[in-house]
C-alpha cells in the first residue's frame, strides 16, 4: 500500500529550498566594478556597478546588494574626484 506521501523512485524532497552558490553574483560584480572605477573610467565602470547593484537589490534581493551600492557609488564619486585631482596636477 502506497500513499501520495511515500518516496517514489526519482522523487527527491528537501524541506528547505536549495540555493546554489551563485546567490550574490551581481553584487560581487558591482563591487569589483566599483573598485575598478576608482582608477579607470569612473563614469563607465561606476555607473555600470551602481546599476548592477540596484538590479541585485530590487530584482534578485541579494544580501550583499546594499554593500555593492555603497562600494560602487564611492568608486564612482571617488574616481571622478581622483581624476580631477590628477588632471589638475
Amino acid at each position: 500500500m502506497t500513499t501520495e506521501y511515500d518516496n517514489q523512485p526519482g522523487q527527491q524532497f528537501s524541506g528547505t529550498p536549495q540555493r546554489n552558490g551563485a546567490g550574490n553574483v551581481l553584487s560581487i560584480i558591482a563591487m569589483v566594478l566599483g573598485v575598478i572605477a576608482l582608477l579607470f573610467f569612473p563614469i563607465v565602470f561606476g555607473v555600470i556597478g551602481v546599476v548592477l547593484a540596484i538590479i541585485a537589490k530590487t530584482v534578485r534581493h541579494e544580501r550583499l546588494a546594499g554593500i555593492a551600492i555603497a562600494v560602487s557609488a564611492v568608486g564612482l564619486v571617488g574616481g571622478m574626484i581622483l581624476g580631477a585631482v590628477v588632471a589638475n596636477a
